[in-house]
């Protein structure tokens, strides 16, 4: 009790109403998939804190990289120097990356990943000489982070009204999701198509691009699409010649089943690619922003006014990429693949028994080792049951009504198993 009294003393925490806020939990260590507090008491870790520990807590390759990189080259200015561990860091990812997607700008995380790609758009037409070009689209409901390009892009989050008057110009299309047995899904999608159409004639030649995160909303409520109508909305936006930015911050390495929630769509590739959270598998921040050699070669020029003037001082931190090149690594293997796939069916199988089990839940959907499900009940009772799950040892943070399970690849059938058995027995506590 000490520890969380002298938090509450001195720290301010994320999304957190400090007033109402309760206790807060002291972690002591982890491993594996569970967490530990300072009476010993697990907690299976099913969100991955925050999406970031996809191999799990305490990974024993990954902290020998760092700590073999760390007797080696622990940071280095990245203006003016380069060093291996970035180098061989892009290299692998090249293998899994389509070949135009090239160039890689390093950054600290997510949000940063984001407002690089919304810089280096707005810059790459006004480089090219296209002055009008300062609007950019996006979903309903997406969330791409805190700073404040990628706050305006997600002003329809929900997480961001306070600042809504410092955003710049974004048009907003509305977010046809989808679930298990949804009979309105082509009402919603031919909508959300008439929308972007009314925008792209109102607005033709002044957008610049489009900003999403492919397939699935994180923070927005893991709110899923069908990949037809991403496809379509594709279609149109490149017809009018507007950039492609892809968040994979959340979706990338493995989260939807394949390497990138972009390779389930045909034949699209982003302009821009944002990666991070997996990236080092929870132990180190870490950004990168992936485009093409069409847009690197707009920003080349005699002087610096054409230069992208954007950079951190962490920026491609060697002990950061030598833990992503080690999460990569581990990535690759054929054990971790299987995993992947285990997550999916047990999440099937999961979510099967809960519909049969607790007349609470609905709109189940399922990608890759990500599922989530709403729960009929009122919003102000959902801190209860995410309390009482906790209780039992199950960390899982619901966005509003929805519950999600997110886990590391290193959760075994049985655990993830139990934790659906735990979750029925909760939800049906509360009926």
């Amino acid at each position: 009790m000490i520890f969380s009294n002298l938090d509450k003393e001195m720290i301010w925490h994320p999304f957190t109403q400090e007033r109402t806020a309760k206790n807060i939990i002291c972690a002591k260590k982890a491993l594996g998939a569970y967490i530990y507090d300072q009476n010993d008491k697990a907690y299976l870790d099913l969100i991955s804190s925050w999406w970031v520990n996809i191999h799990g807590h305490a990974n024993a390759e990954i902290a020998n990289s760092i700590y073999k990189q760390a007797k080696t080259l622990e940071h280095v200015i990245f203006a003016g120097f380069t060093h291996e561990t970035a180098i061989n860091l892009c290299k692998s990812l090249r293998t899994i990356l389509p070949l135009k997607l090239a160039k890689f700008f390093f950054s600290d995380n997510g949000s940063t990943s984001v407002e690089v790609a919304i810089k280096m758009a707005y810059q790459y037409w006004r480089n090219l000489g296209y002055r009008d070009k300062s609007i950019f689209l996006s979903f309903e409901g997406g969330y791409h982070g805190d700073t404040f390009g990628a706050m305006s892009v997600g002003k329809k989050s929900g997480f961001h009204d306070q600042f809504k008057d410092l955003f710049f110009k974004v048009l907003a299309i509305p977010y046809a999701d989808t679930w298990d047995d949804d009979r309105e899904i082509e009402a919603k999608e031919t909508q959300a198509i008439k929308v972007l159409q009314k925008y792209l004639k109102q607005y033709k030649g002044k957008i610049a691009a489009i900003v999403l995160e492919p397939l699935i909303q994180g923070a927005g409520g893991m709110r899923v699409c069908r990949v037809e109508f991403l496809q379509n909305i594709i279609k149109l936006v490149r017809e009018n010649e507007i950039l492609i930015i892809f968040d994979e911050v959340m979706t990338g390495f493995g989260r939807t089943g394949t390497h990138f929630a972009f390779e389930k769509l045909s034949d699209i590739t982003p302009d821009f690619l944002c990666l991070s959270k997996g990236i080092t598998g929870g132990f180190l921040p870490l950004a990168l922003t992936i485009t093409g050699d069409n847009i690197y070669e707009a920003f080349l020029g005699d002087d610096f006014s054409t230069a992208f003037a954007h950079g951190h001082s962490y920026t491609a931190n060697p002990l950061a990429c030598s833990a992503a090149i080690a999460s990569f690594n581990l990535l690759m293997k054929a054990e971790c693949k299987a995993a992947i796939q285990n997550i999916n069916d047990t999440h099937h199988a999961g979510i099967k028994f809960l519909k049969k089990q607790c007349a609470l839940i609905e709109k189940p959907r399922i990608i890759g080792t990500i599922s989530a499900f709403d729960v009929k009940v009122p919003k102000d009772l959902v801190p209860t049951i995410s309390a009482k799950l906790l209780s039992e040892g199950l960390l899982l943070r619901p966005l509003s009504n929805t519950i999600y399970l997110l886990p590391p690849y290193c959760i075994s059938k049985k655990e993830l198993e139990n934790a659906y058995d735990k979750i029925g027995e909760v939800l049906n506590s509360f009926r």
